[in-house]
């Protein structure tokens, strides 16, 4: 079972302070320049619980989003049943292969999940599965954790709590870095309550995070194809700092 198979029910709690529409928004304003024309259909690589998708169909997008985590994806579809707009499928991303006979104009992998890609043949098979399914001159839009910043400013142990009617969660991540790998194992210990009846569960993963840096996704892009069109710190339009963890990037389809 893949990690995120062991909390998917609890995931948008964890996640209820993301600003999901404010990220939407923010890669509407990535393709502005691109002048995309028509019905824009998005390929969403790591669709988790599909929140972004969610967004994106509301604004008249056409999403299809893969997630390895078969929780995740029933989650998705029964948020959105009905939602002409959208699909979901469970599949890996290294090897995934869309039964829609059309190309996209937008593939987005977002929240890191390139990061996940732990290896240099699981990001090349990534940016392959993106290079297939991607007209030319379509965009590939992701976001990563990035070197200078994760080097600069080390991880740390932290923690967090949130709670609904229902549950209380506090989970603790502990990193472990591995500098010859360009890895952090980020070790979770995650304590659910049931607050009716008090009753506990402990879940514990490992999630391996790469960190990347700009020179050698430049290279393995374009040897899939792809040409790096911009850069920037995270939610904005700067160029990234050597205090920049997120960085986006834009790549277009040769």
């Amino acid at each position: 079972m893949d990690s995120f198979n062991l909390y998917a029910k609890y995931y948008d709690l964890l996640y209820k302070d993301k600003d999901y529409d404010n990220e939407v928004s923010y890669i509407e304003q990535l393709l502005k320049p691109h002048n995309l024309q028509g019905n824009i259909k998005i390929l969403e690589l790591g669709c988790g619980t599909g929140n972004h998708a969610q967004i994106f169909s509301k604004k008249g997008y056409e999403v299809e989003g893969v997630d390895l985590s078969s929780q995740m994806i029933e989650i998705a579809k029964n948020k959105n049943k009905g939602d002409k707009n959208l699909s979901f499928f469970e599949g890996d991303i290294t090897t995934y292969k869309s039964s829609s006979k059309t190309k996209f104009d937008v593939i987005i992998s977002l929240f890191h999940v390139v990061s996940y890609q732990d290896t240099n043949q699981k990001i090349q098979n990534t940016f392959q599965t993106v290079q297939h399914h991607l007209k030319e001159g379509g965009l590939f839009i992701f976001d990563f954790w990035y070197g200078p910043g994760v080097l600069t400013d080390p991880p740390v142990v932290k923690e967090k709590k949130l709670e609904d009617k229902t549950l209380l969660v506090h989970r603790t991540a502990t990193p472990v870095s591995d500098v010859n790998k360009n890895t952090v194992n980020v070790l979770f210990d995650i304590i659910i309550t049931d607050k009716e009846n008090n009753k506990k569960e402990l879940i514990e993963e490992t999630h391996t995070m790469r960190y990347f840096f700009i020179p050698e996704l430049k290279y393995m892009l374009d040897e899939n194809g792809l040409d790096t069109e911009a850069y920037y710190h995270w939610m904005t339009l700067n160029k990234p700092t050597k205090s920049s963890w997120n960085v986006v990037v834009v790549a277009k389809k040769r």
